[in-house]
């Protein structure tokens, strides 16, 4: 079996594993420090980034804890904030808390980073365009340039419709493939998106998983390589990726595997990261916090958890363009394979 398809069979099982219980199964505690406790040590055991975070996560279980016992034992509400708090301080887009009322969220990783995507610059190209699956295509610079726009690779996509939008654009110079503002979804898209622009497989990454509780017990890492054969529409002209900060997880991982691809070129800002495979644990209150317990590195072994660098680095600053399709526009028209 693929290290990728393993890699998400072993995340699936574990989301299965932990919803699989019910009311009648389980008896619930709200008691407030027993669950901060219970959330503080599935983090130090099993998470596969305390120490990359920079957070004492040591002091932050002293400091919550004292939180806790001042919370009253049966007010969830309050109970469920002070534990987003605490997982807030990880900033990580894939540390979450599920309740029946409520699901935390921490937003650090992209507040302070440029938007680099607006709706209303990006109509301006987007136009006369046409959907293939949730693939979003048209022509720009006078029909000389196809532009693809994939908002969601948990939106489900084919093989046969990658095929349909290259096949369109079979007499343009370059393709752009703009997944700014993807927050992730189905790694199974990133490999299947990425398909056309290799000719051959490639090693475009590692991975290894926890397996034991310290913050350094992880299984030896194992090749993640690109699958030339999952589509068989192939580009051989240009492409440029446009990424921001809000691509997260699973475009994370399609910006990392098109490093490797020919004659690709990501442009824009840094993307947002989340480079680990996520699972889920149930706290005492039959809430489930959800982390990564898997970490995803580059071919040349680098943590891609804090994001990906563009080759090409550009930001928004014009009001009446998209400067950074125009970067995309301007490198293939000026030959950049050449």
């Amino acid at each position: 079996m693929k290290p990728l398809r393993y890699l998400i069979l072993c995340a699936a099982c574990v989301l299965m594993m932990t919803a699989c219980h019910t009311n009648e199964e389980m008896n619930y505690s709200t008691d407030p420090v027993e669950n901060i406790e219970a959330l503080w040590q599935i983090i130090d055991t099993k998470y596969c980034y305390v120490e990359e975070k920079n957070v004492d996560w040591n002091e932050v279980h002293d400091i919550y804890i004292a939180k806790a016992k001042q919370l009253p034992k049966n007010d969830v509400v309050a109970l469920f904030d002070l534990c987003a708090e605490m997982l807030n301080l990880l900033e990580d887009g894939h540390v979450n808390l599920y309740s029946a009322f409520d699901k935390s969220y921490s937003t650090a990783w992209y507040d302070t980073y440029p938007a680099n995507f607006y709706s209303s610059l990006q109509s301006l190209y987007l136009r006369d365009y046409r959907i293939a699956g949730s693939l979003y295509y048209c022509t720009v610079d006078n029909g000389n340039i196809g532009y693809v726009y994939y908002s969601s690779f948990s939106n489900s996509v084919s093989a046969g419709n990658i095929s349909w939008v290259l096949k369109a654009f079979k007499d343009c110079k370059g393709l752009i493939i703009d997944v700014r503002n993807n927050g992730g979804g189905n790694l199974t898209n990133s490999y299947l998106l990425s398909s056309p622009f290799f000719t051959e497989n490639k090693v475009v990454g590692y991975w290894q998983h926890k397996t034991g509780p310290g913050h350094h017990d992880f299984s030896p890492m194992e090749e993640l390589t690109s699958d030339a054969s999952l589509c068989g529409a192939k580009w051989s002209r240009p492409v440029v990726v446009l990424t921001n900060r809000r691509c997260y997880s699973a475009t994370n991982s399609f910006i990392n595997i098109m490093r490797y691809a020919d004659h690709a070129t990501i442009v824009g800002g840094t993307s947002g990261g989340g480079g680990g495979m996520p699972m889920s644990y149930e706290l005492p209150c039959g809430w489930l916090v959800r982390f990564s317990s898997v970490r995803m590195y580059d071919a040349d072994k680098n943590d891609i958890e804090q994001g990906i660098e563009p080759d090409v680095e550009v930001n928004i600053t014009s009001t009446d363009k998209d400067d950074i399709i125009e970067k995309a526009i301007e490198l293939i028209n000026n030959n950049l394979y050449d």
